[in-house]
């Protein structure tokens, strides 16, 4: 019991204090002058990673990296099935953002790049270095596009958003600062609550991740992608979650490896990887749009990527009571 309410209360504290996080450094980054288009794939795409990468660093360092692999590639499903799927369902998402659909033949790629680093059965240090590096030279592309697209769709979706969550300077560092702290307090009470019932029950700490902690991980990308899409900013939705994905697959991971070298369960390449890829694979081929048709995802297909989620949970969970 003790545990569970480790779980909860972690979790609790940790979507909250990701928003916190995520507002102030957006925040931050605005009054320092980064570009629109900067804040939304960067600091908001990524900031909304920050639990994952802080409940993963915490579960490599302390010996348990099946529980910082499962979180990392759990939480890119969670993203694409759950959020991207029930954000859908309740309004079609058109993408608009040229940005956006230059990005999702990056995250295909950085996809593929995982499992050339999972395929031999462990993440080294080296497949760390790899994904690290692969990360920085995202970044200085990231930097060098925004400064020549700053009309982007999404870039205009960001500016809304900043208004209507406006702060000073001050304060915007304040809960930059404050958010990081509660989110490695909140991470450190998720990781012990989730490793003491994974051993409590015999489960392994790689199930606990792909499906308590990602999905509690991932609540801020859905609790942000909702009020997105009621305000009608919908780039911003799928902004937030392509960056997010691309962080977990590359800086996850990869920080993992780097702090403790990962033993890859080989379910991981025939289970847990392919439906991860099978689900950015569609939403390339929705986002992107073929043959002239507008990059959309409309119920049907927001529909079908929830029901893949769902199927795919009860998946893990049939793989537990058997």
């Amino acid at each position: 019991m003790l545990a569970l309410g480790a779980i909860i209360i972690g979790l609790a504290l940790l979507v909250w204090s990701a928003d916190r996080f995520v507002e102030g450094a957006a925040s931050t980054a605005g009054h320092l002058g980064l570009p629109p288009l900067l804040i939304g794939m960067l600091v908001i795409g990524f900031g909304t990673s920050a639990p994952e990468l802080m409940v993963s660093a915490l579960a490599a360092s302390q010996g348990n990296p099946g529980l910082a692999l499962g979180n990392a590639y759990g939480s890119n499903i969670a993203n694409i099935g759950l959020i991207v799927g029930l954000v859908a369902l309740i309004s079609p998402l058109l993408v608009n953002s040229q940005v956006i659909r230059q990005e999702l033949p990056l995250l295909g790629v950085a996809t593929l790049v995982s499992l050339w680093c999972l395929h031999d059965g462990d993440i080294s240090r080296g497949d760390g270095v790899l994904m690290l590096g692969l990360l920085a030279l995202y970044l200085i592309y990231s930097v060098l596009r925004a400064r020549r697209q700053d009309d982007d769709t999404l870039a205009v979706d960001v500016e809304s958003h900043a208004a209507a969550h406006a702060m000073s300077l001050k304060r915007g560092l304040f809960w930059t600062f404050a958010g990081l702290l509660l989110l490695i307090a909140s991470s450190r009470l998720l990781v012990w609550g989730a490793v003491s019932i994974a051993q409590a029950l015999g489960v392994s700490d790689l199930v606990i991740g792909l499906t308590v902690v990602a999905i509690g991980t991932s609540l801020p990308e859905l609790a942000s992608s909702l009020v997105a899409v009621r305000k009608g900013e919908h780039d911003l939705v799928l902004g937030n979650v392509v960056g997010s994905n691309f962080f977990n697959t590359l800086a996850v991971v990869g920080l993992a490896g780097m702090i403790h070298p990962i033993d890859v369960d080989a379910v991981v390449v025939t289970r847990d990887w392919p439906v991860m890829a099978g689900l950015t694979l569609a939403l390339l081929v929705f986002g992107i749009g073929l043959r002239g048709r507008q990059g959309r995802i409309n119920r049907l297909e927001g529909g079908a990527l929830l029901a893949s989620f769902i199927a795919y949970t009860a998946w893990l969970v049939s793989t537990v009571l058997i």
